[in-house]
């Protein structure tokens, strides 16, 4: 272990911030997951969940799991392939492909394991996978599993995914990936745009909607139904553990590919299937989503306060256009401080540091909730504002 240590050592970056008392990782809440949290005996505003839609305390989710329990036991002991598939298992799955306008979904036990089992199993040796450079982990990782030509383009450059195109063989399957909204940056995607490109050079798209559902759309359906593109998008994906307010993760398309993928996905056919409290929660989410616009608006409603609030403070917060406010902070050392400053004032925030985003880019990432108020988001800018001044990153 000697060489392998050594390397460890000289690149543990943790350990050094650790060493600084600043490390932000890994933190242990004492509560239950709401606007507030509980952390030490300490009361801490919590503006680093990805609960957009603030239902993971929700009575009637918890009920629900509950219920599930009792019927169905803690586990199912087995993948879905063999005797791990339960009545509602279908039935979320035939909620969720209605739901996102598509033929049939597939659910996971995790959103991570739906990229990595579904990316690898689109494409052949002979075929290409294009990808915006900012995609997720799990996008990443599931191409990495592909024999498939790997290429990539800046970051919604547009100009730069149709040069890609352009050098890939005109009969084979290209598939262009993307998330539909950038969980650092909090951008979107220009699904318009890439759906424009598709018909161009005959490729297929796949989005993975994990921080777009719950958000944005016509009852929360995502951002291919907020652009109006959801017929020409082949795939899409989402995840439970945002605004779904559970875990696990599915995808949905044509029931041939859908049909494909059920006895191919080799993260779906070797896992076992998720839980039953996990998938009668996320199903009541879901029903609870599409019966309360009114919590969409609230979102919305609270998104728009906070990136004015944040503007006006003369924070850097790029192009988002989401309930993600990165704040920009362009310096490692800094990110980790501020985040640990901030906690100190009251605040959780998430720091965001490489391989997240390029070293150039660390920020940390504000995230709101529907059920957060405009008291706390004034209270977390003039607590934020306070800490970034005094380290000079806002002046």
């Amino acid at each position: 272990m000697g060489l392998l240590q050594d390397k460890l050592e000289k690149y543990d970056l943790p350990q050094q911030f650790m060493a600084m008392g600043v490390y932000p990782y890994f933190r242990t809440i004492d509560s239950h997951q709401d606007t507030e949290v509980l952390m030490d005996g300490k009361k801490v505003l919590m503006f680093g969940s990805n609960a957009y839609t603030g239902l993971t305390y929700d009575r009637r989710i918890i009920e629900a799991a509950k219920a599930a329990t009792d019927k169905y036991g803690t586990g199912c002991a087995g993948s879905r392939l063999l005797n791990g598939t339960l009545d509602i298992h279908v039935e979320l799955e035939k909620e969720l492909a209605e739901f996102v306008g598509k033929d049939e979904a597939l659910c996971f036990s995790t959103g991570f394991t739906v990229n990595e089992g579904v990316i690898p199993q689109l494409t052949g040796r002979n075929d290409y996978i294009i990808c915006d450079d900012r995609v997720h982990a799990s996008i990443v990782d599931g191409r990495r599993l592909s024999f498939s030509t790997q290429l990539k383009y800046k970051h919604n450059d547009m100009a730069e995914l149709e040069k890609e195109l352009q050098k890939c063989a005109p009969d084979a399957i290209k598939l262009i990936v993307v998330d539909s909204v950038f969980s650092m940056e909090g951008d979107l995607a220009n699904l318009p745009e890439i759906v424009r490109l598709k018909k161009k050079y005959n490729a297929s798209i796949m989005v993975d909607e994990a921080h777009g559902l719950g958000v944005f759309g016509k009852q929360g359906r995502g951002v291919c139904d907020y652009f109006g593109v959801t017929e020409d998008i082949d795939l899409i994906m989402g995840t439970f553990s945002k605004s779904l307010a559970s875990i696990g993760g599915f995808v949905a398309g044509d029931s041939s590919v859908i049909n494909w993928l059920r006895h191919n996905a080799r993260s779906y056919i070797f896992q076992a299937s998720n839980t039953p409290a996990a998938t009668a929660a996320a199903r009541e989410a879901l029903h609870i989503i599409k019966t309360e616009p009114e919590r969409q608006e609230r979102l919305w409603d609270i998104t728009n306060y906070a990136l004015k609030s944040f503007r006006e403070a003369g924070f850097e917060i790029g192009e988002t256009e989401s309930p993600i406010i990165p704040l920009y902070v362009r310096d490692t050392e800094k990110t980790f401080i501020v985040t640990k400053m901030a906690f100190d004032e009251g605040i959780f925030i998430n720091p965001v540091i490489p391989p997240a985003c390029a070293p150039q880019d660390t920020l940390v990432r504000v995230a709101l909730m529907a059920t957060h108020t405009k008291e706390q988001v004034d209270y977390a800018v003039d607590k934020l504002t306070k800490c970034f001044r005094e380290l000079g990153v806002v002046e």
